[in-house]
């Protein structure tokens, strides 16, 4: 039976948003091991925590610093295989690159780094150091997000005509949250970069359209918008997009929007038919064939593509949702940190996680938004 692979978390402590998702998504299907951490700015508070969470005295880190220089140390047999950056924004550059050339394998949170050129110095350091470098845009996990890719890869939409994706919610509706650590940083430019409501969660929607489509940007025309009194980022932002191939995108993003929970949505339009997809209702993949009725396509369902059979563990009808979403960006992982162990190839369905470029990708749509925004949405490439 082959061994855990030893897991590694900086960020993601106890008051995160995002930690508790990562460990349950890493273990789900057994392949990882909690084995270090640096998980709180408050060195003793990150220290205690992690041994709460079943590690080890001594590889229960104060910081990163000291996490990176003591299990660079460790003898290939201890040597972590896996590390989670889940740390704020605009730390990810340092914490990431700083890894990466200690020859550790990296998933770091969402965005890549605050700046296109940092992306693009990240990813040139894990390609020189031969390292893995995924980015956790974790709603790529979703079975039916893959079942939908599967579907346009088979060339059942037909051509790509249009794609319309949107993450909005209302969770920063009210101007008196002003002063609130959780809502503030997100539209401070040393902290956020220079997008927020795009770059927060537009994002996941960005990136949601080029993964299912199988498409890269490359134009864009951005209307930005600071509707609570004081934020010098954005709070909605609207983008239309031109994919490579010459298809049409349409993105919204914002944080203002009041009676939005979630409000991830995915709807490709090809030459043959159309697609809809929620993640607030992920079980199911809306299909509508050129003339014909919609079907819905359930989640689990035995006629599904092997895509969407790996990454379901439980049978059709029941509730499957982000947490096994981020479990199967893990078990990706697992599956091509093996197959490099061995000497073989990856399992094909395994090759599909967010990568390093992917992150790059988005970025680079953003930074190309950004400036359209400052030039009334006039076009600019990508």
């Amino acid at each position: 039976m082959p061994r855990k692979l030893r897991w590694g978390m900086v960020g993601g402590g106890e008051s995160s948003q995002i930690g508790g998702a990562h460990r349950i998504g890493a273990g789900l299907d057994g392949e990882y091991r909690f084995a270090a951490g640096a998980l709180d700015i408050n060195p003793e508070r990150g220290r205690n925590y992690a041994m709460r969470m079943g590690i080890a005295a001594s590889r229960s880190y104060g910081d990163w610093r000291q996490m990176l220089e003591r299990e660079s140390r460790l003898a290939t047999s201890e040597r972590l295989d896996l590390v989670t950056v889940a740390t704020p924004n605009a730390t990810h550059y340092e914490i990431a690159k700083s890894f990466l050339e200690a020859g550790f394998d990296v998933l770091c949170e969402k965005p890549l780094t605050t700046d296109l050129e940092s992306a693009e110095d990240l990813v040139e350091t894990a390609r020189r150091a031969d390292r893995i470098l995924a980015v956790n845009y974790g709603y790529s996990g979703y079975p039916m997000v893959r079942h939908a890719r599967a579907m346009v890869e088979a060339g059942d939409l037909g051509g790509i005509r249009v794609v319309v994706a949107e993450f909005a919610h209302g969770s920063h509706a009210a101007a008196a949250d002003a002063d609130n650590p959780r809502v503030r940083w997100r539209y401070d430019p040393l902290q956020a970069g220079a997008s927020s409501a795009l770059a927060d969660t537009g994002l996941h929607a960005i990136h949601m359209a080029c993964f299912v489509t199988g498409r890269k940007v490359s134009r864009v025309s951005a209307d930005f918008a600071s509707c609570v009194e004081g934020r010098e980022l954005e709070d909605d932002a609207a983008v239309a997009l031109r994919f490579a191939g010459g298809e049409v995108g349409r993105i919204w993003a914002s944080a203002i929007a009041v009676g939005q929970q979630h409000g991830l949505t995915l709807r490709a339009f090809g030459a043959r038919g159309g697609l809809r997809w929620s993640q607030e209702q992920p079980n199911q993949l809306f299909w509508t064939p050129l003339g014909e009725a919609t079907r819905v396509l359930e989640r689990g369902d035995a006629s599904l593509s092997p895509a969407a059979a790996r990454a379901s563990r439980i049978t059709v009808g029941h509730v499957e949702g982000m947490l096994g979403a981020f479990g199967n960006i893990y078990l990706d992982l697992a599956e091509i940190l093996r197959a490099r162990a061995d000497g073989r190839d990856p399992d094909p369905l395994a090759t599909g996680y967010p990568t390093g470029e992917d992150g790059l990708h988005t970025l680079a749509v953003i930074d190309a938004a950004v400036r359209s925004a400052r030039k009334d949405g006039t076009w600019v490439d990508v």
